[in-house]
């Protein structure tokens, strides 16, 4: 196992993100015509970190909330029920248009129509998480952490954003503790600091362990030539995959874990599934294979939450692939973000392809 964690540490994971809610209609309605909401505390960085928490690691994320904000008592009050330990600064709203917690409007598509997603991220708190409100010599010198996952999204939230990412990286290395970093890349983003997230984000892949992204997220994070245009079949696109992974891997060779999900879609409700990932020389992959979807999002947050979990427990690498993918696969039979899995079992059964009934 090429990845050595540390032996002494109180959370086995930690992770930076900006929380806000996601409403969604009932019924797999689209949003237009629907006036009934389901209301979620939801981040793509903390719907990774849940598999950890449900499975019984401790885990803890950074971040920033609306002080006296009913939203942020809220989103508390779900962490804690996650089991996940949270650490960040109650910022002052600063008057009705100041600062939110972000909102995230999407339906969850149905058969042929396929869901749509509007986000709603004026004011948003999140973007003033900043290195100077946590102790990051306690975080990781005197109470430990195993990994942490740093996300591209934010990282490209503001200046604050990307420097607190920076120095989280840079400290984690400093005290032996493994970086994940999904580099989620989004133009929104990105438009007209470009050459300022370029800097930031290869100097976070310059010294990760893991590397998770699509082809999308390497060329445009990282400025790695692509995979060769075409592909007859998913094998031919695998193919092509990883030999942009192989230049990813030359460039970045801290790292030795690279991965990404596969996914076809059939229609909102049936995908193929599948996954890909290098660990060390060995190649580990997931051909796609039909799942029944309830939500589709944050099935690749689950996917890199079980990976995680898998490398935290120190199974075999052929296990973190398979783990992944069941997890994310898990994810998206919930009307949450995130997956909830009850035990290990839960999560095996779906990658054995065992749906009778346990009793």
């Amino acid at each position: 196992m090429s990845l050595e964690l540390k032996k002494d540490f109180k959370y086995s994971l930690v992770v930076p993100t900006s929380m806000g809610v996601r409403i969604t209609p009932v019924n797999g309605q689209p949003v237009h015509s629907s006036d009934t909401y389901f209301m979620q505390a939801t981040s793509a960085e903390s719907n990774v970190a849940s598999v950890s928490a449900y499975l019984g690691l401790p885990v803890k994320v950074l971040t920033t909330f609306v002080k006296g904000s009913p939203i942020a008592q809220f989103i508390k009050n779900n962490l804690k029920s996650r089991n996940i330990d949270f650490e960040g600064k109650d910022v002052n709203q600063g008057g009705p248009w100041g600062y939110r917690h972000q909102f995230n409007i999407a339906d969850s598509g149905f058969g042929s129509r396929g869901p749509r997603v509007h986000n709603d991220r004026a004011g948003e708190v999140g973007r003033t998480l900043n290195v100077k409100d946590f102790d990051l010599e306690r975080i990781f010198g005197k109470e430990g952490v195993q990994i942490v996952h740093l996300s591209g999204l934010i990282g490209a939230l503001s200046p604050d954003t990307s420097n607190f990412c920076l120095e989280l990286a840079r400290t984690a290395k400093k005290y032996g503790t493994k970086i994940s970093f999904d580099l989620n890349y989004r133009a929104s983003f990105w438009k007209g600091r470009e050459t300022e997230l370029r800097s930031a984000f290869t100097e976070i892949a310059s010294i990760s362990d893991i590397l998770v992204g699509n082809e999308e997220d390497f060329q445009l994070c990282l400025g790695i030539e692509g995979p060769e245009a075409g592909g007859k079949n998913i094998e031919e696109k695998i193919e092509n995959f990883k030999e942009m992974i192989g230049r990813v891997k030359t460039k970045f060779s801290n790292a030795s874990v690279f991965a990404t999900t596969l996914r076809e879609v059939v229609n909102s409700n049936k995908h193929m599934w599948g996954a890909i990932m290098l660990e060390g020389n060995s190649w580990h992959v997931v051909s796609p294979r039909e799942i029944t979807v309830l939500d589709r999002i944050g099935g690749g947050d689950g996917f890199v939450g079980g990976l995680l979990y898998a490398v935290l427990k120190n199974w075999i690498p052929e296990k973190w692939i398979q783990f992944g993918w069941a997890s994310g696969a898990l994810a998206t039979t919930f009307l949450t973000d995130y997956a909830q899995p009850a035990d290990e079992e839960m999560i095996w059964s779906v990658w054995e392809g065992n749906a009778r009934v346990k009793r």
